[in-house]
């Protein structure tokens, strides 16, 4: 037990200490944590709302009404669409929508891994590539979508499924376009926006709400929220038992609670000014890189993360060690056309976390000026990490 304690407090030391640049990282706040630990981890609550397998679990069907109501709410959603609040994760959560609209076999249009897709939309070692037919879309070659491109394979594909968002795409997704792709070939349309949540609920990127059949999200990332996920869907679909029992037994409702405090959180005016300075730094970091002369995919960002391509620079594998030594954590990443997922070309920064940390334009040439030093220069990342502990002393999470 003791080790298990010194463990949570050398973590709780480290994110103090580290500057967080994973953008699909972020920091939960004490209500969200607590949630998390309370007893609702206790209560077994198969099924769905006053619709248990299991006795006792009054105070879990008021909980999971509460947390639908706000998730809704969150995207100003109106009766046409249900949430399904019990799914575990984001990988789950899409599979969970494959295995509910879909039968084996059939076919799957969505973005490849390396033009920035994730590896649940059917990547070749998910397991989504075994049951589905699937086919992949890209990016041009300045990284941007080309919608054009994606009707001409949609059209020769007939997909029954297309599904649109990224995990590492630092432009703004156009879901009207990607909507009328699949009307046109009589396609459900699955709109992933796992990274951009808590844009799209502060205006801060276009929304898939108007144009999608499909859309789930993490609950981390942007939300601020706990490492979870959940699935809004028109309520003709059979979404809900492609979860439980088709993917899944009883909920997390201790998670539950926490998304539910997540969302209430996200519906505050604070939140769409944080939204807001997410957007700003990303933007600020990517221009103060630029100046430093780093190449980014797409020459810049709409959103909150940035992918630099490494080829004719460092090795990224190197890169994420070099920062990862200086306390500054910045993951590798594929970028387009890129040969291997585990020694890909880029790496990958976003701005939640550090903005959460209240961190502004400032901080973000500071960050810059650091990764110049360590990748470009050269210097010593030990060097550098003093500066990086006395910046987190001065915002502290």
């Amino acid at each position: 037990m003791k080790e298990i304690l010194n463990l949570i407090k050398e973590e709780e030391r480290y994110q103090q200490e580290t500057i967080d640049l994973i953008p699909s990282e972020n920091y939960a706040s004490q209500n969200v944590l607590n949630a998390c630990g309370s007893v609702f981890m206790n209560r077994y609550s198969e099924g769905e709302i006053n619709k248990r397998y299991y006795p006792g679990n009054k105070n879990v069907d008021i909980l999971e009404d509460l947390c639908k109501t706000k998730a809704k709410k969150l995207f100003k959603l109106d009766e046409s669409w249900d949430v399904n609040v019990q799914t575990l994760s984001g990988t789950p959560a899409n599979l969970a929508v494959y295995f509910g609209l879909l039968e084996p076999s059939d076919k799957i249009l969505s973005m490849g891994l390396t033009s920035g897709g994730h590896l649940s939309h059917g990547h070749k070692v998910n397991i989504s590539s075994k049951i589905y037919e699937i086919h992949h879309y890209g990016v041009n070659k300045d990284g941007f979508l080309d919608y054009e491109e994606i009707s001409k394979i949609a059209n020769e594909t007939k997909p029954k499924l297309i599904v649109c968002g990224a995990t590492a795409y630092s432009r703004v997704i156009d879901f009207k376009k990607f909507s009328e792709i699949a009307k046109t070939n009589d396609s459900y349309l699955l709109a992933d926006i796992s990274h951009i949540a808590g844009l799209v609920s502060a205006d801060q990127h276009p929304s898939p709400f108007p144009y999608a059949d499909v859309v789930t999200t993490t609950t981390h990332k942007t939300l601020r929220g706990p490492r979870s996920a959940v699935i809004y869907f028109k309520k003709d679909l059979k979404v809900n038992r492609a979860v439980f029992p088709g993917m899944q037994g009883g909920p997390h409702e201790n998670t539950i609670a926490a998304k539910a405090i997540a969302f209430h959180d996200a519906m505050q005016p604070e939140f769409k000014i944080y939204q807001k300075n997410i957007v700003k730094n990303a933007k600020e970091l990517a221009k103060h890189l630029i100046n430093k002369g780093f190449d980014l995919v797409t020459k810049g960002t709409d959103n909150h993360l940035i992918l630099i391509d490494l080829t004719n620079t460092i090795d990224a594998m190197k890169a994420q060690d070099l920062l990862e030594q200086a306390n500054i954590l910045a993951n590798r990443n594929t970028i387009p056309n890129d040969k291997s997922c585990f020694y890909p070309s880029g790496l990958r920064l976003g701005t939640p976390a550090v903005s959460s940390r209240n961190m502004k334009e400032a901080e973000m040439e500071i960050i810059a000026n650091m990764i110049y030093r360590i990748l470009i220069k050269k210097e010593n990342p030990l060097d550098v990490k003093q500066e990086v502990l006395d910046l987190c002393k001065k915002f502290p999470i």
